[in-house]
């Protein structure tokens, strides 16, 4: 790639590196909705106070409604990357990481190893963590096979870890509803990516009580900004634009299929907010695109793929189906 070196989320790195051009550039490398929520800009904060504790109960209260489970299960936490590095000090015992993932997986417990999820032999006494629906492949994992993962883990010292920052698109395959305190189930939510408000750096963690009285000390009295509370809290509750929001990214990821298809590629995955493609040499098809102001996410583990988020609008699809086309 010319010397160029990813990381994710630096497109001022990418504007840098391969210039700013006539066009504006277009960031397909985050997998993250190009569509924010809204109201953000609309609520008021008082940033001399720190922030109200009723208002973190009212943003779990409005989050638990969301996921379909109780209140007491729930967690916030600023960000997601942090509760997940935290469970790092907190579960005991062997750990398996599915593979392809996130990097955090493989390092959030200490001695994790890597693992395919169509064999796990022998790893019935491992804690295991993955993704679902997984990232970067946006593979779903059914349901039932989760739950039987977890069946097996029932009586001994390891868990299930789930980790659904890309659920909220597609809620019907969440674990959610099936957290309690007679299950090793824990299940993480990240608000920033189907909201598009990645910002506000606000996730949550679910799991039996004593976890998550586990979290609540570690964290401490104000472990969010007002900004992230009253943001969140009214999010979750915005129930209409959700929905339409759902209908929204489906249409448009069918129409970022039909692109990709015509161009010879097909889309991998079943998460509404990005597709993987494969390509002979998808570090020069990386890179053609950058030179066209379009960025999207290579893998240097994986030179046959490339990632591409959902396309703002028709103008910004239009754009990345002539940059395909220039061959």
């Amino acid at each position: 790639m010319t010397g160029f070196s990813f990381h994710g989320g630096r497109l001022a790195d990418a504007k840098a590196h391969f210039g700013m051009g006539d066009a504006p550039w277009i960031d397909l490398s985050t997998g993250i909705n190009p569509h924010g929520w809204p109201g953000a800009g609309d609520l008021a904060m008082d940033w001399q106070a720190l922030p109200d504790p009723g208002a973190l109960d009212d943003l779990e209260a409005a989050a638990a409604a969301c996921f379909g489970t109780d209140r007491a299960h729930v967690c916030a936490v600023p960000g997601t990357e942090i509760g997940l590095r935290m469970l790092g000090d907190i579960l005991p015992g062997p750990a398996i990481h599915a593979q392809p993932s996130y990097r955090t997986h493989g390092e959030m417990l200490p001695h994790s190893r890597p693992v395919a999820l169509s064999d796990q032999t022998g790893a019935e006494e491992a804690t295991i963590v993955l993704a679902n629906p997984n990232n970067p492949d946006g593979r779903i994992t059914p349901a039932a096979a989760l739950l039987g993962w977890l069946e097996a883990r029932q009586g001994s010292a390891s868990w299930l870890v789930v980790d659904e920052a890309f659920v909220d698109a597609t809620p019907e395959i969440s674990l959610a509803a099936h957290v309690h305190d007679g299950q090793r189930l824990i299940v993480f939510r990240s608000f920033g990516k189907f909201f598009g408000l990645a910002g506000v750096r606000l996730g949550f963690v679910m799991g039996p009580r004593a976890l998550i009285a586990q979290y609540r000390r570690r964290l401490g009295s104000w472990p969010l900004s007002a900004a992230a509370l009253a943001i969140g809290t009214a999010a979750y509750r915005d129930a209409d634009w959700c929905a339409s929001m759902r209908i929204c990214l489906r249409e448009q990821a069918e129409a970022l299929d039909a692109v990709l298809a015509r161009r010879g590629f097909k889309a991998m995955g079943a998460c509404p907010l990005f597709r993987l493609i494969e390509a002979a040499d998808a570090a020069a098809l990386f890179e053609r695109l950058a030179r066209q102001a379009i960025l999207t996410r290579p893998f240097d583990y994986a030179p046959r793929w490339l990632r591409l988020g959902l396309p703002a609008n028709r103008e910004v699809l239009d754009r990345l189906d002539r940059a395909l086309a220039d061959g």
